[in-house]
């Protein structure tokens, strides 16, 4: 009987740790299939800073750099200079990369570092005690916002894709889910998009992947997941904000 479905090449055969309904596992996989799909594991470096991202490399089977809180887009920058032969890709959670890690996002960006920028967003702190993020919706509950986030004294949720989507050295900007058959689908073709870019040579390009958070939203994974399209999307809007090169 032929095999149709089979756990890409650049994953390691572990068990996940994951707490159930986390959507990390399903954003590892459209992660290592486009590395396979361009056959650029061996010469893959992936860069993950604080929170549950740090376990790149517990389930990636290509070499990692572990960079300090919000530093990984600076770190898989120094990266690609020193090895501008390697594939260069950074996995961030939304507290890492759009609250401590904002100077660093902005300015590899800015410059068009020719890297890959995977950003989960979650709108919490997922690893470090579910507190209120860049991206907490308003009126969630977090750790540090009980009563829900208010606009008025916390700011409006922060829009990573379209933000970082006016600036010049940015190729390709995008955000996508993975609640879905159909968002999965579309995620995996636009995932690819974005390491092609990096493969050509074109520049900057960052995902955005809506992720759920079962744990720190105190739901089941059913309700978590179905609030990714029930509230997340309608303000995180799925799309494609700057495409510089159609493929």
């Amino acid at each position: 009987m032929q095999q149709v479905f089979h756990r890409p090449v650049s994953l390691k055969d572990v068990q996940t740790h994951f707490c159930p309904g986390c959507h990390h596992g399903t954003i590892h996989r459209l992660v290592a299939e486009s590395l396979d799909h361009f056959g650029v594991q061996q010469r893959t470096i992936g860069v993950a800073s604080v929170g549950c991202s740090v376990f790149l490399y517990a389930y990636f089977d290509v070499d990692v750099v572990e960079a300090p809180h919000g530093r990984a887009s600076a770190v898989a920058t120094g990266v690609k200079r020193a090895r501008p032969d390697s594939f260069v890709f950074t996995y961030q959670g939304d507290g890492d990369l759009a609250a401590i890690g904002t100077a660093e996002i902005i300015h590899a960006a800015n410059r068009g570092e020719d890297i890959t920028v995977v950003f989960v967003n979650n709108t919490t702190y997922g690893m470090t005690g579910g507190q209120m993020a860049p991206t907490t919706l308003v009126g969630q509950k977090t750790s540090t916002s009980p009563y829900g986030r208010q606009r008025e004294k916390d700011g409006a949720p922060i829009r990573m894709a379209e933000l970082l989507a006016q600036l010049e050295g940015v190729a390709y900007s995008c955000r996508v889910a993975v609640d879905s058959p159909k968002n999965l689908i579309e995620a995996a073709k636009r995932m690819k998009t974005a390491f092609r870019y990096q493969v050509e040579g074109k520049g900057f390009s960052f995902i955005e992947v809506l992720s759920s958070c079962p744990t720190n939203w105190g739901m089941d994974p059913i309700a978590a997941n179905g609030r990714v399209g029930a509230e997340m999307i309608p303000y995180f809007p799925l799309g494609v904000f700057k495409n510089t090169a159609e493929f």
